[in-house]
Protein backbone atom coordinates (compact mmCIF):
# COMPACT_ATOMS: atom_id res chain seq x y z
CA UNK A 1 0.00 0.00 0.00
CA UNK A 2 1.21 3.56 -0.89
CA UNK A 3 2.30 5.59 2.21
CA UNK A 4 0.53 8.86 2.92
CA UNK A 5 0.57 11.03 5.72
CA UNK A 6 -2.11 9.95 7.89
CA UNK A 7 -1.74 6.88 9.58
CA UNK A 8 -4.24 3.54 9.26
CA UNK A 9 -5.81 4.01 12.94
CA UNK A 10 -6.25 8.44 11.25
CA UNK A 11 -8.33 6.59 8.50
CA UNK A 12 -10.65 4.76 10.36
CA UNK A 13 -10.83 6.91 13.75
CA UNK A 14 -10.75 10.66 12.81
CA UNK A 15 -9.09 12.73 15.18
CA UNK A 16 -11.78 16.10 15.83
CA UNK A 17 -8.92 18.27 16.43
CA UNK A 18 -8.17 18.13 12.52
CA UNK A 19 -10.74 20.65 11.23
CA UNK A 20 -9.11 23.42 9.56
CA UNK A 21 -10.59 26.99 9.41
CA UNK A 22 -11.06 28.02 5.80
CA UNK A 23 -7.73 31.14 5.96
CA UNK A 24 -5.86 27.47 6.80
CA UNK A 25 -7.29 25.63 4.37
CA UNK A 26 -6.94 28.11 1.16
CA UNK A 27 -2.74 28.64 2.78
CA UNK A 28 -2.26 24.85 2.28
CA UNK A 29 -3.95 24.41 -1.30
CA UNK A 30 -1.50 23.43 -3.78
CA UNK A 31 -1.23 26.14 -6.14
CA UNK A 32 0.53 24.34 -8.99
CA UNK A 33 -2.39 21.73 -8.85
CA UNK A 34 -4.30 25.10 -9.34
CA UNK A 35 -2.15 26.43 -12.24
CA UNK A 36 -1.99 23.08 -14.10
CA UNK A 37 -5.98 23.36 -13.35
CA UNK A 38 -6.56 27.08 -14.85
CA UNK A 39 -3.78 26.15 -17.31
CA UNK A 40 -5.85 23.27 -19.11
CA UNK A 41 -9.37 24.81 -18.49
CA UNK A 42 -7.80 28.00 -20.47
CA UNK A 43 -6.25 25.90 -23.47
CA UNK A 44 -9.64 24.03 -23.77
CA UNK A 45 -11.22 27.58 -24.02
CA UNK A 46 -9.15 28.21 -27.07
CA UNK A 47 -9.10 24.78 -28.59
CA UNK A 48 -13.08 25.34 -28.71
CA UNK A 49 -13.28 28.41 -29.76
CA UNK A 50 -10.96 27.15 -32.94
CA UNK A 51 -12.43 23.97 -33.57
CA UNK A 52 -15.66 24.88 -33.60
CA UNK A 53 -15.85 28.49 -34.84
CA UNK A 54 -17.30 27.13 -37.84
CA UNK A 55 -19.96 25.39 -36.21
CA UNK A 56 -23.26 27.39 -36.53
CA UNK A 57 -23.68 29.86 -39.51
CA UNK A 58 -23.35 33.58 -38.66
CA UNK A 59 -22.59 32.54 -34.87
CA UNK A 60 -18.57 31.93 -34.40
CA UNK A 61 -18.75 31.51 -30.41
CA UNK A 62 -21.96 29.74 -29.88
CA UNK A 63 -20.08 26.68 -28.57
CA UNK A 64 -17.48 28.97 -26.87
CA UNK A 65 -20.28 30.93 -25.06
CA UNK A 66 -21.56 27.47 -23.83
CA UNK A 67 -18.24 26.44 -22.82
CA UNK A 68 -17.67 29.30 -20.96
CA UNK A 69 -21.02 29.01 -18.74
CA UNK A 70 -19.86 25.33 -18.01
CA UNK A 71 -17.00 26.75 -16.57
CA UNK A 72 -18.39 28.87 -14.23
CA UNK A 73 -20.67 26.40 -12.94
CA UNK A 74 -17.27 24.15 -12.77
CA UNK A 75 -15.90 26.43 -11.10
CA UNK A 76 -18.09 27.17 -8.35
CA UNK A 77 -18.15 22.92 -7.84
CA UNK A 78 -14.36 23.00 -7.83
CA UNK A 79 -15.15 26.00 -5.15
CA UNK A 80 -17.44 23.86 -2.92
CA UNK A 81 -15.29 20.75 -3.18
CA UNK A 82 -12.42 22.66 -1.58
CA UNK A 83 -14.52 23.81 1.08
CA UNK A 84 -16.10 20.06 1.95
CA UNK A 85 -13.98 18.44 4.49
CA UNK A 86 -13.81 14.92 2.33
CA UNK A 87 -14.48 13.30 5.47
CA UNK A 88 -18.23 14.36 5.32
CA UNK A 89 -17.96 12.30 2.43
CA UNK A 90 -16.52 9.00 4.29
CA UNK A 91 -19.97 9.31 7.04
CA UNK A 92 -22.45 9.94 4.29
CA UNK A 93 -20.64 7.45 1.54
CA UNK A 94 -23.93 5.21 1.48
CA UNK A 95 -26.69 8.01 -0.07
CA UNK A 96 -23.62 9.20 -1.98
CA UNK A 97 -23.72 5.41 -3.50
CA UNK A 98 -27.39 5.24 -3.47
CA UNK A 99 -27.65 8.46 -4.77
CA UNK A 100 -25.14 7.41 -7.86
CA UNK A 101 -27.11 4.17 -8.27
CA UNK A 102 -30.60 6.14 -8.53
CA UNK A 103 -29.27 8.78 -10.85
CA UNK A 104 -27.93 6.22 -13.19
CA UNK A 105 -30.28 3.86 -13.65
CA UNK A 106 -33.67 6.75 -14.44
CA UNK A 107 -31.38 7.27 -17.38
CA UNK A 108 -32.13 3.96 -18.70
CA UNK A 109 -36.36 4.60 -18.26
CA UNK A 110 -36.64 8.46 -19.16
CA UNK A 111 -33.00 9.57 -20.72
CA UNK A 112 -32.68 10.98 -24.26
CA UNK A 113 -31.41 8.98 -26.50
CA UNK A 114 -28.45 10.21 -28.87
CA UNK A 115 -25.91 8.43 -31.02
CA UNK A 116 -27.24 4.72 -30.29
CA UNK A 117 -26.87 5.43 -26.61
CA UNK A 118 -28.81 6.84 -23.59
CA UNK A 119 -26.81 8.55 -21.83
CA UNK A 120 -28.56 11.97 -21.18
CA UNK A 121 -30.86 13.66 -18.87
CA UNK A 122 -33.46 16.58 -20.58
CA UNK A 123 -34.33 18.72 -18.07
CA UNK A 124 -35.28 21.83 -20.26
CA UNK A 125 -32.30 24.16 -19.59
CA UNK A 126 -29.71 21.63 -19.50
CA UNK A 127 -28.73 18.23 -20.45
CA UNK A 128 -26.69 15.98 -18.67
CA UNK A 129 -25.09 12.86 -18.74
CA UNK A 130 -25.08 11.38 -14.50
CA UNK A 131 -22.59 8.71 -15.67
CA UNK A 132 -19.97 11.41 -15.85
CA UNK A 133 -21.03 13.09 -12.61
CA UNK A 134 -21.28 9.19 -11.58
CA UNK A 135 -17.57 8.78 -11.91
CA UNK A 136 -16.61 11.49 -9.04
CA UNK A 137 -19.60 9.88 -7.03
CA UNK A 138 -18.70 6.34 -7.35
CA UNK A 139 -15.13 7.02 -6.28
CA UNK A 140 -16.20 8.50 -2.85
CA UNK A 141 -18.65 6.17 -2.12
CA UNK A 142 -16.66 2.74 -3.01
CA UNK A 143 -13.77 4.35 -1.06
CA UNK A 144 -16.17 4.80 2.17
CA UNK A 145 -17.01 1.27 1.63
CA UNK A 146 -13.04 0.58 1.77
CA UNK A 147 -12.36 2.74 3.99
CA UNK A 148 -15.02 0.82 6.65
CA UNK A 149 -13.50 -2.50 6.03
CA UNK A 150 -10.37 -1.60 6.34
CA UNK A 151 -9.08 -3.78 8.78
CA UNK A 152 -10.21 -6.98 6.57
CA UNK A 153 -9.06 -4.86 3.30
CA UNK A 154 -6.22 -7.50 2.61
CA UNK A 155 -9.01 -10.53 2.69
CA UNK A 156 -10.94 -12.03 -0.51
CA UNK A 157 -14.45 -11.65 1.02
CA UNK A 158 -13.94 -7.99 1.67
CA UNK A 159 -12.70 -8.05 -2.05
CA UNK A 160 -15.66 -9.65 -4.01
CA UNK A 161 -17.64 -7.59 -1.51
CA UNK A 162 -16.03 -4.38 -2.88
CA UNK A 163 -16.31 -5.72 -6.67
CA UNK A 164 -19.74 -6.69 -6.22
CA UNK A 165 -20.56 -2.92 -4.98
CA UNK A 166 -18.70 -1.48 -7.52
CA UNK A 167 -20.12 -3.82 -10.19
CA UNK A 168 -23.21 -2.32 -9.92
CA UNK A 169 -22.99 1.41 -11.62
CA UNK A 170 -20.61 -0.42 -13.93
CA UNK A 171 -23.15 -2.63 -15.06
CA UNK A 172 -26.16 0.34 -15.90
CA UNK A 173 -23.41 2.14 -17.41
CA UNK A 174 -22.41 -0.36 -19.37
CA UNK A 175 -26.24 -1.41 -20.66
CA UNK A 176 -27.09 2.60 -21.83
CA UNK A 177 -24.94 1.40 -23.47
CA UNK A 178 -21.78 3.30 -22.61
CA UNK A 179 -18.27 0.71 -22.71
CA UNK A 180 -15.98 3.68 -22.24
CA UNK A 181 -17.10 5.56 -19.33
CA UNK A 182 -17.51 1.65 -17.66
CA UNK A 183 -14.03 1.41 -18.37
CA UNK A 184 -13.27 4.79 -15.98
CA UNK A 185 -15.50 3.08 -13.61
CA UNK A 186 -13.26 -0.10 -13.46
CA UNK A 187 -9.91 2.14 -13.40
CA UNK A 188 -10.68 3.68 -10.72
CA UNK A 189 -11.95 0.94 -8.54
CA UNK A 190 -8.86 -1.35 -9.47
CA UNK A 191 -6.68 1.79 -8.74
CA UNK A 192 -8.81 1.98 -5.03
CA UNK A 193 -8.03 -1.48 -4.31
CA UNK A 194 -4.17 -1.64 -5.05
CA UNK A 195 -4.21 2.20 -2.51
CA UNK A 196 -6.00 0.27 -0.32
CA UNK A 197 -3.16 -2.66 0.04
CA UNK A 198 -5.18 -5.45 -1.73
CA UNK A 199 -2.59 -8.08 -1.91
CA UNK A 200 -0.87 -8.71 -5.25
CA UNK A 201 -2.37 -12.19 -5.99
CA UNK A 202 -5.39 -10.71 -5.56
CA UNK A 203 -5.13 -8.16 -8.23
CA UNK A 204 -3.51 -11.14 -10.30
CA UNK A 205 -6.83 -13.10 -10.06
CA UNK A 206 -8.89 -9.97 -10.88
CA UNK A 207 -7.04 -9.55 -13.78
CA UNK A 208 -7.10 -13.08 -15.40
CA UNK A 209 -11.28 -12.70 -14.54
CA UNK A 210 -11.15 -9.64 -16.66
CA UNK A 211 -8.98 -11.19 -19.47
CA UNK A 212 -11.91 -13.84 -19.21
CA UNK A 213 -14.57 -11.29 -19.76
CA UNK A 214 -12.94 -9.76 -22.58
CA UNK A 215 -12.58 -13.49 -23.85
CA UNK A 216 -16.82 -13.94 -23.12
CA UNK A 217 -17.64 -10.32 -24.47
CA UNK A 218 -15.76 -10.26 -27.75
CA UNK A 219 -15.42 -14.00 -29.13
CA UNK A 220 -17.26 -16.40 -27.48
CA UNK A 221 -20.66 -14.98 -26.64
CA UNK A 222 -21.11 -14.23 -30.35
CA UNK A 223 -20.35 -17.71 -31.43
CA UNK A 224 -23.16 -18.44 -28.90
CA UNK A 225 -25.38 -16.21 -30.49
CA UNK A 226 -25.37 -13.87 -27.23
CA UNK A 227 -24.05 -10.39 -28.15
CA UNK A 228 -23.04 -8.00 -25.65
CA UNK A 229 -22.14 -5.38 -27.20
CA UNK A 230 -24.15 -2.96 -29.65
CA UNK A 231 -23.01 -3.43 -33.86
CA UNK A 232 -20.59 -0.09 -33.67
CA UNK A 233 -19.14 -1.18 -30.67
CA UNK A 234 -17.89 -4.46 -32.16
CA UNK A 235 -17.12 -2.66 -35.33
CA UNK A 236 -15.21 -0.13 -33.33
CA UNK A 237 -13.36 -3.45 -31.96
CA UNK A 238 -12.79 -5.27 -34.92
CA UNK A 239 -11.33 -2.17 -36.64
CA UNK A 240 -8.63 -1.61 -33.47
CA UNK A 241 -7.91 -5.17 -33.27
CA UNK A 242 -8.30 -6.02 -37.15
CA UNK A 243 -7.43 -3.10 -39.27
CA UNK A 244 -7.85 -5.11 -42.38
CA UNK A 245 -11.05 -6.29 -41.95
CA UNK A 246 -12.48 -3.23 -41.48
CA UNK A 247 -14.89 -1.75 -43.81
CA UNK A 248 -14.38 1.74 -45.52
CA UNK A 249 -17.16 3.20 -43.59
CA UNK A 250 -15.92 1.99 -40.49
CA UNK A 251 -12.82 3.06 -40.34
CA UNK A 252 -13.50 6.09 -41.67
CA UNK A 253 -13.22 8.75 -38.44
CA UNK A 254 -10.27 6.70 -37.35
CA UNK A 255 -8.06 7.82 -40.78
CA UNK A 256 -9.65 11.21 -41.06
CA UNK A 257 -8.38 11.96 -37.76
CA UNK A 258 -5.12 10.60 -38.07
CA UNK A 259 -5.13 12.86 -41.18
CA UNK A 260 -5.90 15.94 -39.35
CA UNK A 261 -3.34 15.16 -36.37
CA UNK A 262 -0.94 15.00 -39.11
CA UNK A 263 -1.94 17.71 -40.68
CA UNK A 264 -0.83 19.84 -38.06
CA UNK A 265 2.98 19.83 -38.28
CA UNK A 266 4.65 21.56 -35.83
CA UNK A 267 2.96 25.16 -35.71
CA UNK A 268 -0.65 23.92 -36.70
CA UNK A 269 -2.72 25.45 -39.71
CA UNK A 270 -4.83 27.99 -37.81
CA UNK A 271 -8.63 27.26 -37.24
CA UNK A 272 -9.31 29.14 -40.94
CA UNK A 273 -6.72 26.39 -42.92
CA UNK A 274 -7.78 23.19 -41.11
CA UNK A 275 -9.60 21.79 -43.69
CA UNK A 276 -10.91 18.67 -41.85
CA UNK A 277 -12.13 20.81 -39.15
CA UNK A 278 -13.31 23.57 -40.82
CA UNK A 279 -15.07 21.49 -43.83
CA UNK A 280 -16.33 18.68 -41.41
CA UNK A 281 -14.30 15.75 -42.98
CA UNK A 282 -13.97 15.32 -39.33
CA UNK A 283 -16.72 14.38 -37.09
CA UNK A 284 -17.78 14.80 -33.63
CA UNK A 285 -14.47 17.51 -33.73
CA UNK A 286 -15.77 19.19 -30.70
CA UNK A 287 -16.39 16.25 -28.93
CA UNK A 288 -14.86 12.84 -29.12
CA UNK A 289 -12.15 13.96 -31.98
CA UNK A 290 -11.28 17.17 -30.47
CA UNK A 291 -7.83 16.45 -29.72
CA UNK A 292 -7.35 15.57 -33.21
CA UNK A 293 -8.45 18.89 -34.40
CA UNK A 294 -7.04 20.80 -32.08
CA UNK A 295 -3.55 19.17 -33.01
CA UNK A 296 -4.54 20.24 -36.73
CA UNK A 297 -4.93 23.95 -35.79
CA UNK A 298 -2.13 24.17 -33.31
CA UNK A 299 0.29 21.58 -34.47
CA UNK A 300 3.02 20.04 -32.69
CA UNK A 301 3.14 23.01 -30.42
CA UNK A 302 -0.49 23.09 -28.98
CA UNK A 303 -0.81 19.48 -28.47
CA UNK A 304 3.00 19.62 -26.37
CA UNK A 305 1.23 22.40 -24.33
CA UNK A 306 -2.10 20.39 -23.92
CA UNK A 307 -0.27 17.39 -22.92
CA UNK A 308 2.21 18.86 -20.20
CA UNK A 309 -0.56 19.93 -18.69
CA UNK A 310 -2.15 16.97 -18.17
CA UNK A 311 0.95 15.72 -17.14
CA UNK A 312 1.71 18.79 -14.06
CA UNK A 313 -1.96 17.75 -13.06
CA UNK A 314 -1.09 13.70 -12.96
CA UNK A 315 1.99 14.67 -11.38
CA UNK A 316 0.27 16.55 -8.70
CA UNK A 317 -2.78 14.76 -8.26
CA UNK A 318 -0.38 11.36 -7.92
CA UNK A 319 1.52 13.33 -4.79
CA UNK A 320 -1.86 14.50 -2.66
CA UNK A 321 -2.21 10.52 -2.63
CA UNK A 322 1.23 10.72 -1.04
CA UNK A 323 0.00 13.49 1.75
CA UNK A 324 -3.32 12.54 2.54
CA UNK A 325 -4.20 12.70 5.28
CA UNK A 326 -6.17 9.51 6.11
CA UNK A 327 -6.36 6.05 4.35
CA UNK A 328 -10.46 7.35 2.69
CA UNK A 329 -8.93 10.64 1.57
CA UNK A 330 -5.63 8.48 -0.48
CA UNK A 331 -8.40 6.42 -1.44
CA UNK A 332 -10.22 8.92 -3.14
CA UNK A 333 -7.30 10.61 -4.49
CA UNK A 334 -5.79 7.65 -6.35
CA UNK A 335 -9.31 6.77 -7.75
CA UNK A 336 -9.64 10.10 -9.07
CA UNK A 337 -6.25 10.44 -10.32
CA UNK A 338 -6.22 7.43 -12.37
CA UNK A 339 -10.06 7.87 -13.59
CA UNK A 340 -8.26 10.70 -15.17
CA UNK A 341 -5.47 9.39 -16.28
CA UNK A 342 -7.30 6.86 -18.19
CA UNK A 343 -9.41 9.24 -19.94
CA UNK A 344 -6.74 10.97 -21.30
CA UNK A 345 -5.04 8.16 -22.13
CA UNK A 346 -7.99 6.64 -24.34
CA UNK A 347 -9.26 10.02 -25.85
CA UNK A 348 -5.62 11.08 -27.02
CA UNK A 349 -4.62 7.31 -27.93
CA UNK A 350 -7.83 6.52 -30.15
CA UNK A 351 -7.23 9.59 -32.57
CA UNK A 352 -4.13 8.39 -33.40
CA UNK A 353 -4.79 4.32 -33.43
CA UNK A 354 -3.60 3.94 -30.73
CA UNK A 355 -6.65 2.82 -28.63
CA UNK A 356 -9.85 1.91 -29.71
CA UNK A 357 -12.08 4.76 -30.39
CA UNK A 358 -15.07 4.98 -27.44
CA UNK A 359 -17.01 7.83 -26.41
CA UNK A 360 -15.05 8.91 -23.99
CA UNK A 361 -14.51 12.77 -23.65
CA UNK A 362 -11.21 14.71 -23.35
CA UNK A 363 -11.26 16.36 -19.86
CA UNK A 364 -11.41 19.60 -19.82
CA UNK A 365 -11.11 19.86 -23.37
CA UNK A 366 -14.19 18.24 -25.18
CA UNK A 367 -17.70 20.76 -25.66
CA UNK A 368 -20.23 19.47 -22.90
CA UNK A 369 -21.16 20.35 -19.45
CA UNK A 370 -21.30 17.47 -17.82
CA UNK A 371 -17.86 16.74 -18.35
CA UNK A 372 -16.34 20.17 -17.50
CA UNK A 373 -18.02 20.41 -14.11
CA UNK A 374 -18.11 17.07 -12.79
CA UNK A 375 -13.99 17.40 -14.13
CA UNK A 376 -13.96 20.25 -12.04
CA UNK A 377 -15.80 19.17 -8.78
CA UNK A 378 -13.09 16.15 -8.78
CA UNK A 379 -10.23 18.53 -8.99
CA UNK A 380 -12.07 20.78 -6.05
CA UNK A 381 -11.87 17.44 -3.72
CA UNK A 382 -7.98 17.08 -4.54
CA UNK A 383 -7.68 20.23 -3.33
CA UNK A 384 -9.08 19.66 -0.68
CA UNK A 385 -7.65 16.07 0.26
CA UNK A 386 -4.06 18.40 -0.01
CA UNK A 387 -4.85 21.15 2.31
CA UNK A 388 -6.31 18.80 5.06
CA UNK A 389 -3.24 16.32 4.58
CA UNK A 390 -0.91 19.33 4.88
CA UNK A 391 -2.99 21.51 7.04
CA UNK A 392 -3.12 18.33 9.72
CA UNK A 393 0.76 17.49 9.53
CA UNK A 394 1.37 21.48 10.30
CA UNK A 395 -0.78 21.52 13.46
CA UNK A 396 1.11 17.56 14.86
CA UNK A 397 4.29 19.75 14.50
CA UNK A 398 2.89 22.58 16.91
Amino acid sequence: MLEYAGSQRAGLERNRDDGLALGSVLRSLDWLLVAGVVGLVVVGLWAISGVTEFDVAGDPQHYLQRQIVYVVVGGLALLVGVLVDPDMYRRYWRPIFIGTIGLIAIVLVVGRAARGSTRWIDVGFFTFQPSEFGKLLFVLAIAGYITEHAHGASTAPTTLRTLGLGAIPVVLVFAQPDLGTALVYIAALVAMLFICGTPWKQLAVLGSVGVLAVVVVLWAGPAVGVNFLQPYQKSRLTCFVHPSKCTVDARYNLEQSIAAVGAGQFHGRGPKNATQTRLNFLPEHGTDFVFASYSEQRGFIGASLLLALYLLVLWRGLRIVTVARDLYSAIVAGGIVVALLFQIFVNVGMTMGIAPITGIPLPFVSVGGSSMIANLAAMGVLLAIHARGRGSRLSRRR
